[in-house]
């Protein structure tokens, strides 16, 4: 079984190769493809499947036979079921919009990390005595931003977090200027009008301007 410390390298190695997570809402199979290309060539390579739609694991088992380059991680993973089924596509990280009892043991005792969820501290603690040290803040704008991330360095000095919700690129640099913020998730880089009419050229245009963002 992997440790809880390794996993945490493996998701500081995946991002700090680039801070930027997309969320993706797959609604047409024909789209992921074609969508992981844009972002690709602008930069992004670790992309967020979630699942909430019904498409999400077929996407998964695609990009990670057809684009084996990419990093591919499960989003809106909500029962231990659905943890084993994106491990069965291939999954190589798990994110999770809150935490349980039962997602923390299968984050515990899979091969590939997970990012749990968290809104309060007292959630966050029921991860950190287990090990966790790397969270997603989720609905981060909603729950306080920047401030509550501010607050959080205080009593946890050795977390990290990905804040999802809310973020988009007129915040993206306050977010990423916090030394506690890892990375940042968000679905603004592919917009699911952009995604539905297959504009593709815009979503690379995008994913170019988070990227410069992120590595200012």
């Amino acid at each position: 079984m992997t440790h809880l410390s390794e996993k945490t390298q493996m998701l500081d190695s995946l991002f700090s190769r680039s801070p930027l997570l997309p969320l993706l809402n797959i609604e047409r199979l024909e789209d992921v493809l074609p969508l992981a290309d844009a972002l690709a060539e602008g930069g992004i390579t670790t992309l967020e499947i979630t699942l909430r739609t019904a498409l999400g694991i077929d996407a998964i088992a695609l990009l990670r036979s057809q684009r084996p380059a990419l990093t591919v991680g499960a989003g809106t993973v909500l029962a231990a079921a659905q943890f084993e089924a994106v491990l069965a596509a291939g999954a190589q990280f798990v994110v999770t919009p809150g935490c349980t009892d039962e997602l923390l043991q299968c984050g515990l005792e899979a091969a590939v990390p997970l990012l749990p969820g968290i809104a309060t501290a007292s959630e966050l603690m029921s991860g950190y005595r287990l090990g966790y040290r790397r969270f997603k803040l989720f609905p981060a704008q909603i729950l306080g931003g920047v401030g509550l991330l501010r607050a959080f360095a205080g009593p946890f000095r050795d977390v990290r977090f990905c804040p999802t919700g809310g973020v988009s690129q007129a915040n993206l640099a306050e977010y990423l200027a916090l030394p506690n913020v890892m990375a940042v998730g968000g679905s603004w880089v592919a917009p699911a009008e952009l995604v539905a009419q297959q504009r593709w050229g815009e979503i690379t245009a995008l994913a170019r301007a988070a990227g410069q963002v992120g590595s200012a």
